[in-house]
């Protein structure tokens, strides 16, 4: 009988072992599983309400990388030690990815309350942690949904607690959602874009439409700006300012942009050998060391000089990975393509960025363009700005131009390039070609008289 229980034992331990996550000590994916399914089970005759969550690190990843994977593995520990610390005698944490842990409420029944925990969590966790000699911080996001009727599986809780953390994540770190059947219309539609897009991209339905870029005293149009335009079939015309943060999360915002280069580049090539071409890189392609190699393949195929390339870069993608950024910008620059800095002012970068990085040219951004009129900071800025381009000896462009007053001011403060509707529109292929015929015929019309 002893041999008996003594060869259970070990069994035993194995099926603990499953359901822990062997880094945190905490359970693991199977575990919470679990524990919802016994609380449902539970509750069957009066289903009470009970909340669960999805909690993720912000910014892990960069910690990670900067700090190493063994003082990332600190990290976490200390995470799972805080979160199983707030948790009370009713409630679970379980870690059930890489950076993301998952609590169960038993005891909190309205959408009030739950956020207020989750809240609570995301205080804990925003402490400094410890790694060896330095410290770092953290933040995290979080979804919640609340089991309300006995028709909700395991299943369906979890998928609606991770739609109300994709929620979170995308506005803004340390966000808090509960999980709302507005919710998941919202989700429902996101997906059907993407599914929509990922056809257009394959099918080469996304184009590039070309807004003018020009020399502010002269109103001559030196360059043009190619931005991604798409109306599908069904879904009829989606603005990129949608479309193009869904394939960025999604992870095909490569394919798309080199769709939209390899057709510009095609457009462009027809167009006087004096204009240029600029073109916008998502963050996302910054961190990827291929990008450079997808440019080049792009303006090899087509003909295109790339001496007549401007790639635009935002001051956030600089961030996520600034080693990554500043090895494609060189690359490209060693080829002659131009690099720009597009949005400046608006982003996270510090002023000791454009010394590190090469830019050949900085756009000012919108914002301060439409206000320079009416409000004195602005013009200070843009003044700042414009002087400290000069000392660099890099071109300055700037965006938003929409009346006259703004370009004049503009040109009086010495900024020699604009962007805006006063000059044009974004215009399809077509349309740029004969927008240049036109000004070519005026030109010679002009020498003749």
């Amino acid at each position: 009988m002893q041999a008996l229980f003594g060869a259970a034992q070990p069994r035993a331990e194995n099926t603990d072992l499953a359901f822990t996550d062997p880094l945190t000590g905490l359970g693991n994916h199977r575990r919470f599983i679990d524990k919802v399914d016994r609380l449902i089970g539970d509750r069957a005759e009066d289903p009470a309400p009970f909340t669960v969550g999805i909690l993720d690190l912000d910014g892990f990843k960069p910690i990670n990388d900067l700090f190493g994977h063994r003082a990332g593995d600190d990290i976490l520990i200390q995470v799972a030690l805080r979160l199983r610390a707030a948790m009370d005698g009713h409630s679970a944490v379980t870690r059930i990815g890489p950076d993301e842990f998952a609590f169960l409420l038993p005891m909190v029944f309205s959408e009030e309350a739950a956020a207020e925990k989750a809240r609570m969590l995301i205080e804990i966790l925003s402490a400094p942690y410890d790694v060896g000699e330095r410290t770092a911080r953290l933040s995290a996001s979080v979804g919640c949904s609340l089991f309300f009727s006995g028709d909700e599986t395991t299943e369906i809780l979890l998928q609606k607690a991770e739609t109300a953390l994709y929620n979170a994540k995308r506005s803004g770190r340390g966000r808090v959602m509960v999980y709302s059947r507005e919710m998941e219309e919202a989700a429902k539609r996101v997906t059907r874009i993407e599914q929509a897009l990922r056809r257009a991209i394959s099918a080469s339905e996304v184009a590039p439409y070309f807004q003018p870029i020009v020399d502010l005293r002269t109103r001559r149009t030196i360059g043009f700006e190619a931005l991604a335009r798409w109306t599908d079939r069904d879904l009829g015309p989606v603005s990129p300012a949608t479309f193009i943060p869904i394939a960025e999360e999604r992870g095909f915002i490569g394919p798309l942009s080199q769709l939209v280069l390899r057709k510009a580049t095609e457009a462009a090539r027809s167009w006087p050998a004096d204009l240029f071409l600029s073109f916008n890189l998502s963050p996302s392609q910054l961190v990827d060391q291929n990008t450079g190699l997808h440019i080049l393949a792009i303006l090899e195929r087509t003909g295109f000089d790339p001496r007549r390339l401007e790639i635009e870069i935002t001051e956030t993608g600089l961030m996520s990975d600034p080693a990554s950024a500043e090895k494609i910008v060189n690359d490209l620059r060693r080829c002659g393509i131009r690099v720009s800095l597009d949005d400046f002012g608006t982003g996270q970068s510090s002023l000791g960025r454009l010394r590190e990085f090469q830019f050949d040219k900085l756009k000012i951004d919108r914002s301060f363009v439409s206000s320079i009129l009416r409000d004195r900071p602005s013009e200070h800025i843009i003044r700042a700005i414009l002087a400290m381009c000069e000392g660099l000896g890099m071109d300055v462009v700037a965006e938003g131009i929409e009346e006259e007053a703004q370009a004049e001011r503009l040109i009086a403060f010495g900024c020699a390039g604009g962007q805006g509707y006063m000059f044009g529109k974004p215009a399809d292929a077509d349309a740029t070609l004969a927008f240049l015929r036109d000004n070519l015929r005026g030109v010679r019309r002009a020498g003749a008289a």
